[in-house]
């Protein structure tokens, strides 16, 4: 074979993740999906901005960043699943929920994961003829949350009601993030001001109802009550939004 990478027919799939220098020509638009129950269903709309065709397929997961289209059970549908995109060209996803496929709790958001893989075209230029050829397949992940109707507070003010208090942890300390709302709630950036230290923190996402432990580097003194935590959600946009909150006891 003369390629590294190949998809062939419909339902079959190979795909490679794109390294990091890769770039998507397909856009997606947005860095999230939000899926209100009441709706039925949500659109996202894509755009080939690049001067050639390419073949996209799509389908949700439940967190298995290894999933393939004929392996995964969610209760979502997307169409069209499997189609040429032409250059310059938009093209509207459905994602449709399939409410008898897969019970889903009411009081809380549920975490899916939209992927969207972009095969590019067999180059066909002289240039190419007999010769060997790396090809890409991109595969973009995003976060999709279902959000039942009814839930209590605002998914964009979540960030307000999370608490922190400093917990032992080897050879120092970490942070406990409590959420007691029903939003997952994606820390960004977080910053600790204690003991005369400014510490950064890597941001992660902490569940509905649940709490998440952060490791503090360079904490090696347990923090006062008090202490300053500083910290950006991103919120239904894709955006930041800056929160302050303080240490508990």
């Amino acid at each position: 074979m003369n390629r590294f990478f190949r998809a062939v027919g419909t339902g079959l799939l190979a795909y490679c993740l794109a390294l990091t220098s890769a770039h998507a020509n397909v856009i997606i638009a947005g860095t999230r999906v939000v899926f209100p129950a009441s709706e039925g269903e949500v659109t996202l709309r894509l755009s080939n901005e690049n001067t050639s065709p390419a073949l996209i397929e799509a389908w949700i997961d439940a967190g298995d960043e290894h999933s393939t289209p004929d392996k995964v059970n969610t209760p979502f549908l997307i169409t069209p699943p499997l189609f040429r995109m032409e250059a310059h060209k938009d093209q509207s996803l459905r994602i449709i929920f399939s409410a008898g496929k897969q019970p889903l709790p009411t009081d809380r958001e549920s975490l899916f994961w939209l992927n969207v893989l972009e095969i590019p075209p067999k180059p066909n230029g002289q240039e190419f003829a007999g010769k060997n050829y790396l090809q890409l397949a991109i595969r973009s992940r995003l976060k999709l949350f279902y959000r039942p109707a009814g839930l209590a507070g605002d998914a964009n003010k979540a960030g307000a009601e999370l608490s922190f208090k400093a917990t032992a942890a080897d050879k120092g300390y970490a942070l406990v993030v409590h959420n007691p709302t029903p939003y997952y709630v994606t820390i960004s950036e977080l910053t600790l001001d204690s003991n005369g230290q400014s510490l950064k923190v890597d941001g992660d996402m902490v569940a509905p109802m649940s709490d998440l432990r952060l490791t503090v580097p360079g904490l090696t003194h347990a923090p006062a009550a008090g202490s300053t935590v500083q910290f950006d959600c991103i919120n239904d946009y894709g955006a930041p939004s800056p929160f302050k909150s303080t240490l508990t006891p």
